[in-house]
């Protein structure tokens, strides 16, 4: 196998984001940290996003080829879920309160020799590239019909003249709070909160290697801006989904994609091409090439 790796900090104060790589166990992921919508801050200053995806990787990180080899997958993630919630406990968050607390997004695989096991939540994705170029998206990003209708928002006050990021991101702050509210249940997505009704609604399978050529794992912020216009063809718009994506990293690598992504950003500092949350979110991903 040929692995690449990546994690680049947006224009947030900490990186999110973390990867997970533990070689050993042929456990590959990555997480998309997300701070609570009530103030709170670590030690050091970590923001709750920050706390959520380090303590998730190394609880992930450290286990061992036995104890993954007696459980599922998903049975290591819910695992590490609970030690998620017993360490806003420790720092003294109201558990029953979806605004207190930390979260994170996961996407995560364990390499077999014969097939590949996977789990997600959130909206970091997993899409599977075949050696005949058929591209197989393996997770559903349940987040994505509340970022569009946040976007719709942004795009509407940008009709209305808002000009800046700032005022963007103040029109969006109620939409973002009402999403809170729908983690972990039946018409929301679900998300490593530490709360024990994730178990419900995490996301998990296997699928054969069976003429596999790569695999892609990524956070949301590596995701090319929705209402792409390509300027070598300014008439036809490039979809912005996981398949782009995909065909994207394995033409440019993924360093080279994040750096022209970046300097796509760098075009549109105030948000008002491609409306989005912030001007450079937090990149995150794995690119796995099978020998």
């Amino acid at each position: 196998m040929r692995i690449e790796t990546l994690t680049v900090k947006g224009t947030g104060e900490w990186n999110e984001d973390a990867l997970i790589v533990n070689e050993t166990a042929g456990l590959y992921g990555v997480l998309d940290g997300a701070t609570s919508l009530k103030p709170f801050r670590g030690p050091n200053g970590e923001t709750g996003g920050y706390m959520a995806s380090r303590l998730v990787r190394r609880e992930l990180e450290s286990a061992s080829v036995h104890e993954l080899d007696r459980l599922p997958l998903y049975e290591a993630v819910l695992r590490a879920n609970v030690c998620l919630r017993e360490e806003m406990v420790k720092y003294g968050i109201d558990v029953a309160n979806k605004e207190e607390l930390w979260t994170t997004g996961i996407a995560l695989v364990r390499i077999h020799p014969y097939n590949i096991e996977f789990v997600q939540a959130g909206d970091c994705m997993i899409a599977a590239l075949y050696k005949d170029g058929k591209i197989r998206i393996v997770s559903h990003d349940h987040v994505e019909r509340f970022d569009r209708r946040t976007k719709a928002l942004l795009k509407e006050s940008i009709k209305r003249g808002i000009k800046s990021i700032q005022q963007l991101r103040q029109m969006a702050l109620s939409a973002i709070l009402e999403n809170k509210k729908w983690m972990n249940t039946l018409d929301g997505y679900g998300v490593l909160s530490g709360e024990p009704e994730l178990a419900d609604f995490i996301e998990y399978g296997r699928f054969s290697r069976i003429h596999l050529e790569a695999l892609l794992i990524v956070t949301d912020g590596l995701f090319l801006p929705s209402d792409y216009i390509n300027p070598d063809n300014p008439d036809a718009r490039q979809p912005s989904d996981m398949e782009t994506l995909v065909c994207q990293v394995r033409e440019k690598t993924l360093h080279g994609y994040a750096n022209w992504l970046v300097s796509l950003e760098e075009t549109d500092p105030e948000c008002l091409q491609y409306p989005r949350f912030k001007k450079s979110d937090d990149k995150t991903g794995i690119w796995i090439v099978f020998d």
